[in-house]
């Protein structure tokens, strides 16, 4: 009975271990068993499968020898310094998780195992060994550190090239926070990349709008792209440098997206500061352009009335002893800055003289700017001499420089001063004396450097005590008075100008030259010519138009126009004056046409024709009678 106990309990003990091995085999990891001296006492099948020993090859058999253990990097290391076997010394636990076991072929297999003891009566008398292949997952580890450090190079391949950029870069995630930062962007606004990092770009930057009123975040453009998803453009804005200062700048805000949805934004800026620079001085330089245009259009208005002028009366002709004397004084103030007072009755030529002192003096190569005094309404005098800005009254459509303005550097000639309005006398007065004036509409004052030269036909002194006139503008104009004398002192001059004239005159008309006879001389110098050097230009004139063929009859322009085949107007003027106003003697040359042309019966061309009496181009008839509204009745 007692040998089938014992049969029955080894049966029971092998069933026992078989049942335990099938339990080890079905375990995923490898299983060893080592008793006290670190021998191998049991596997399992998977310890076979991961390494290749059989069981029969490896019991009794020490693990550190069958296995070659060794390091990580290949290298073998003392079997006392193996964490299996410490396990074995000190009864505790060791777990490695970057181990190599040996494969029987001679393959390295990076394994992690745990080291467990086992113990008895309280000591260490054995140990198990629980090891899975690692293989798989260091081949992972590794795929994920080779695509982490590729993922670093592309990074730093993309981070220098952010940071090569010349434009700031901010990356916001879907609350606005910086996610990161170029170096053009600390260049440009002074915040350093670590400074910035998950911070508010719009509290950091203080965003605000270009004039420099702060906005609320729901406003600002940046983040408008991570709420709507759109690309975002501003031209004009303003960020806020550490320094305080404001960085004007121009953005582009664009959103980052995800599955259709705004998940961040990229915000790309640049410094305009430069831009805006340059725009500031092309408007200032637009501003100078079209103030220098205005001028220049009155310059070419008042050159077109010089030319007439000079076409009207001639340059300073002549060489008589009074004349002489007039032309000393010239030579005397013209080079000094002094105002001058240019005396004389009307037609003498004082707008001549003005422009000799002008073309004599240091200013001859900036303008001379002529204002005819008498012919500026009392609510315009202050916009004709001192300009107006745009808006300053109605009709005021746009800046307007004024006489003052335009005579900057040059002369200014005030022709007939004497009737300038006593109310505005004290206006430019101020303005002479102090060389500055604001324009009407204008605070800002403007300062110029004139030359004043003033002309009159009046006894200012009479007209100072009248009342009439300022005694102070009087005495600031006439610093250096010149007469100039009338024609009637200067009798000797009468036949050079009177040439001068004929030769323009026919010129003008499209006549045949003429010449001026030692009778037409005589004549000439017999008359006391009232109206002086205008007079006689109005006479040289009707004598050409009165001429026919190629004599000049001066006799019928020195008549006052009676014995001519027509009817001619009466001048308004009854007086014994042997003179005509312009008008009056446009009325007289378009009688003389006229009666031409009924007496060649309309004919205009031939040679009974009106152009051949009046001695004249057919062509220019024409123009003439088209000039005068002419035409042959129906």
């Amino acid at each position: 009975m007692k040998k089938s106990k014992s049969k029955l309990g080894s049966d029971e003990l092998e069933l026992l271990k078989t049942r335990y091995q099938l339990i080890l085999d079905c375990a995923g990891e490898g299983i060893y068993g080592l008793d006290c001296d670190g021998k191998i006492t049991f596997s399992n099948a998977a310890a076979t499968r991961i390494l290749g020993w059989e069981l029969e090859q490896v019991l009794g058999q020490p693990a550190h020898e069958v296995h070659h253990h060794s390091h990580a990097d290949g290298s073998p290391y003392p079997k006392e310094q193996c964490p299996i076997y410490a396990a074995l010394r000190d009864g505790e636990i060791h777990r490695v998780d970057d181990e190599v076991f040996w494969h029987t072929s001679g393959k390295p297999i990076p394994v992690a195992y745990v080291s467990t003891p086992i113990l008895r009566d309280g000591k260490p008398d054995g140990a198990v060994i629980i090891f899975r292949d690692d293989s798989r997952r260091r081949e992972v580890e590794q795929q994920r550190q080779l695509a982490w450090e590729e993922l670093e190079k592309v990074r730093t391949d993309y981070q220098l090239i952010l940071e090569a950029m010349g434009e700031g870069i901010y990356g916001l995630d879907s609350e606005g926070l910086i996610t990161f930062s170029n170096a053009a962007s600390t260049a440009i606004l002074g915040w350093k990349g670590e400074d910035v990092l998950g911070r508010s770009a719009h509290e950091i930057h203080h965003h605000s709008h270009a004039d420099g009123s702060n906005y609320p975040r729901e406003q600002c453009p940046i983040y408008a792209a991570i709420t709507d998803g759109e690309v975002h453009r501003v031209d004009n804005e303003v960020f806020w440098h550490t320094d305080g200062s404001a960085v004007p700048v121009e953005y582009t805000s664009t959103p980052i997206m995800r599955d259709g949805v705004p998940v961040g934004a990229v915000a790309v800026f640049r410094d305009i500061s430069d831009r805006k620079k340059i725009e500031k001085q092309r408007e200032l330089a637009y501003e100078e352009i079209k103030t220098l245009k205005e001028k220049l259009e009155l310059e070419r208005d008042y050159l077109r009335d010089e030319v007439n002028t000079v076409g009207n009366f001639g340059e300073i002709i002549g060489d008589s002893e009074a004349l002489k004397r007039t032309l000393s004084q010239v030579e005397a103030v013209a080079q000094t800055p002094a105002s001058v007072l240019i005396l004389g009755e009307s037609g003498v030529g004082k707008e001549a003289i003005a422009r000799a002192i002008h073309c004599k003096s240091d200013r001859a190569d900036k303008p001379m700017v002529k204002v005819n005094c008498a012919s500026i309404p009392n609510d315009l005098f202050e916009s004709e001499f001192f300009g107006h800005v745009k808006g300053a009254f109605t009709g005021a459509h746009q800046d307007r420089a004024g006489r003052l303005q335009l005579a900057d550097g040059g002369t200014l000639f005030l022709d007939e001063v004497g009737e300038i309005p006593l109310s505005q006398q004290g206006k430019l007065l101020r303005a002479l004396q102090e060389n500055e004036f604001e324009r009407v509409g204008d605070e800002n004052t403007m300062k110029v450097d004139v030359r004043v030269v003033a002309a009159t036909n009046k006894d200012l002194v009479e007209e100072v005590r009248a009342g009439r006139f300022r005694e102070d503008l009087y005495y600031r104009l006439s610093v250096f008075p010149i007469e100039v004398p009338p024609l009637r002192d200067r009798i000797t001059d009468v036949a050079p100008i009177a040439s001068e004239f004929l030769k323009r005159s026919c010129r003008e008309l499209g006549r045949e030259p003429l010449k001026l006879t030692q009778n037409h001389v005589a004549i000439l110098q017999r008359h006391s010519w009232p109206g002086n050097i205008r007079e006689l230009k109005n006479v040289i004139d009707r004598a050409v138009i009165s001429s026919s063929g190629k004599k000049l009859r001066l006799d019928l322009a020195l008549k006052d126009g009676t014995d001519t085949n027509v009817d001619l107007p009466a001048p308004k003027n009854q007086e014994a004056s042997t003179y005509l106003t312009s008008a009056e003697f446009k009325e007289l040359e378009k009688a003389n046409i006229v009666a031409a042309l009924q007496h060649a019966n309309w004919k205009t061309w031939g040679d009974e024709g009106a152009a051949a009496l009046l001695g004249v181009k057919p062509s220019t008839l024409a123009y003439q009678m088209k000039t005068f509204g002419i035409s042959k009745p129906a």
